[in-house]
């Protein structure tokens, strides 16, 4: 599956964006999604994933409340509410789809198979 990641920008803190991750194929139901973001210097850390369906998800302490993700398997497409945002925020986004066999979120990067190429969003303070 190939991933594209759009929707980022230069935000105001407090504002509200949406991102979107749009995949290739007709299988798009059958990967475990995530979107992942990395600030300069740091490691690639999990905002939160979403199961093949839908109906589950999990979030990372620091979004949670604030960032919903949800996905639209008729329309190959995953997506990041991000609301409140705040200068920590700032980071590139990355959309990361686990291969088939794989049911389960994880938090670990190196067990996403597959990953868009990153969107920058830079909120301002």
């Amino acid at each position: 599956v190939q991933l594209q990641a759009s929707g980022g920008g230069l935000v105001q803190a407090g504002g509200s964006p949406r991102l979107s991750c749009a995949a290739s194929g007709r299988t798009f139901n059958n990967y475990v999604m995530a979107w992942f973001r990395q600030q300069p210097g740091a490691e690639r850390e999990f905002v939160g994933g979403i199961s093949r369906s839908g109906g589950s998800t999990s979030y990372a302490d620091s979004v949670k409340g604030r960032f919903t993700i949800s996905r639209d398997n008729a329309r190959l497409t995953m997506y990041l509410q991000m609301n409140s945002l705040k200068p920590e925020d700032t980071a590139v986004y990355y959309c990361a789809a686990r291969s088939r066999e794989h049911i389960v979120v994880v938090t670990t990067a190196e067990r996403y198979d597959y990953w868009g190429q990153g969107t920058q969003v830079t909120v301002s303070s």
